[in-house]
């Protein structure tokens, strides 16, 4: 049976983290490293350790190694390449985005990246500044839109209508802000 913690990211564990989110987008996206989208990856303690606002959370196994990642900053979605009601809705400042939210495969469906979400919606609560939670995803990505489905509600779906954003095919959602229950209970749950 494993046992997996989640706890804020520190200095020690930015390598590991950064190693799950660019395999994630090499592999899951199939994008590679883009600096425009991707800039936090290579520099996370500049995003998510340094402004008190943000956070970088770890999930880690028993053996003491990183294998999952999520992220909450206060920058809103940009437009361009979002659609710009999305930008007006979720102003940088006011919207908690969760960032990163990526899991090793061969720990996948054991709770962890919900353990993750739950902790990232905490943090927001507790920061008091945020009137709402945002993210999108790329539903190519196998089992990315259920979950968040799961978790929240779509306010934007590119794949339908026109006034998209740029040909993307990405899903938008706002999630409650309020805690989520945290990990499922199974065995191999994810634990504080």
């Amino acid at each position: 049976m494993r046992t997996y913690s989640v706890r804020p990211a520190t200095a020690d564990d930015l390598d590991s983290a950064r190693s799950v989110m660019l395999d994630t987008v090499y592999r899951d996206f199939g994008t590679g490293y883009v600096p425009r989208w991707h800039a936090d990856i290579v520099d996370p303690a500049a995003y998510y350790l340094a402004p008190a606002r943000h956070t970088l959370l770890v999930a880690v196994d028993e053996g003491g190694r990183v294998v999952g990642t999520g992220a909450l900053d206060s920058r809103g979605p940009q437009s361009p390449p979002n659609p710009p009601r999305l930008a007006e809705r979720y102003p940088s400042g006011a919207t908690a985005q969760l960032r990163r939210v990526y899991v090793r495969p061969g720990h996948r469906r054991r709770g962890i990246a919900r353990e993750l979400v739950a902790r990232l919606l905490d943090f927001a609560a507790a920061d008091g500044g945020y009137r709402s939670v945002y993210l999108h995803t790329d539903p190519a990505v196998p089992g990315a839109e259920p979950f968040w489905r799961s978790l929240g509600t779509v306010v934007h779906d590119e794949r339908e209508g026109a006034g998209g954003g740029g040909g993307q095919s990405v899903v938008h959602f706002e999630i409650p802000l309020t805690r989520t229950g945290g990990a499922v209970d199974v065995p191999e749950r994810a634990t504080a």
